[in-house]
């Protein structure tokens, strides 16, 4: 294989893959060798392309210069403003105006014709009025924590109103339409736990880390639905 189409190849499979992407994945999706691949990602590098990671953790794709500006069409401007929209309805003050920022840098770069669709969307997201429970911890810590890997600990009131406190390793959140429930790995119980958000009474950082764990622990969440899936349609 050509080196150009190689590398093309490489950033095309960085762009697809959920992130971060082992280098033996990587290095499988290319069709080269682990050597090659590592050769292959310097020189990505040295061309401005920002990979972030190192052999053993995995490779994430965080700037891709080979990609001119984008346009969008009609329908891509509308779904862009619909999903915006729905953020206003989730009640997190950050995520909002995030959302809110980054449609008005993308509309900054549309052109002209474009601008002026996406100041005139006509498609609107609504529901009921949001019923969640108030919140009592620092959702701004609560995400560095999914994001960055770091444990946190908590007290936790469950449904029986029985406080107690653990180590948990977070690893997403879910926004329903009535609470805010966390994915996470609870260290006390050594098993995967949904907790609601709102019955989180206290939260501080913890002392350990669990990267590069996240994935393969979310693909143990995923297989373990599977099973108990299967399990239930069997019976």
């Amino acid at each position: 294989m050509a080196r150009t189409d190689r590398l093309m190849r490489l950033m095309d499979t960085l762009r697809r893959l959920p992130q971060p992407v082992t280098a033996a994945r990587l290095a499988e999706e290319s069709g080269v060798s682990l050597r090659q691949l590592y050769r292959d990602i310097a020189t990505l590098r040295a061309g401005g392309a920002l990979i972030d990671g190192a052999a053993g953790v995995g490779y994430t794709l965080t700037e891709d210069t080979s990609l001119p500006p984008q346009s969008f069409s009609r329908l891509e401007i509308e779904a862009l403003a619909l999903a915006q929209s729905g953020l206003e309805q989730i009640g997190d003050t950050a995520l909002i105006e995030a959302g809110r920022t980054a449609i008005a840098r993308i509309v900054a770069t549309l052109p002209d014709a474009q601008a002026r669709q996406a100041m005139h969307t006509v498609l609107r997201s609504w529901r009921r009025q949001d019923q969640r429970p108030p919140v009592a911890i620092d959702l701004a810590l609560l995400r560095e924590a999914c994001w960055q890997e770091f444990s946190l600990q908590i007290s936790y009131r469950d449904m029986q109103e029985r406080v107690t406190n653990r180590e948990i390793w977070p690893l997403g959140m879910s926004y329903g339409e009535d609470t805010l429930l966390l994915l996470a790995h609870c260290r006390l119980r050594q098993d995967f736990r949904h907790f609601h958000v709102s019955r989180i009474e206290t939260m501080t950082r913890g002392t350990e880390s669990f990267r590069p764990k996240r994935v393969s622990l979310l693909r143990d969440y995923v297989a373990g639905r599977r099973n108990r899936t299967a399990s239930g349609a069997q019976g």
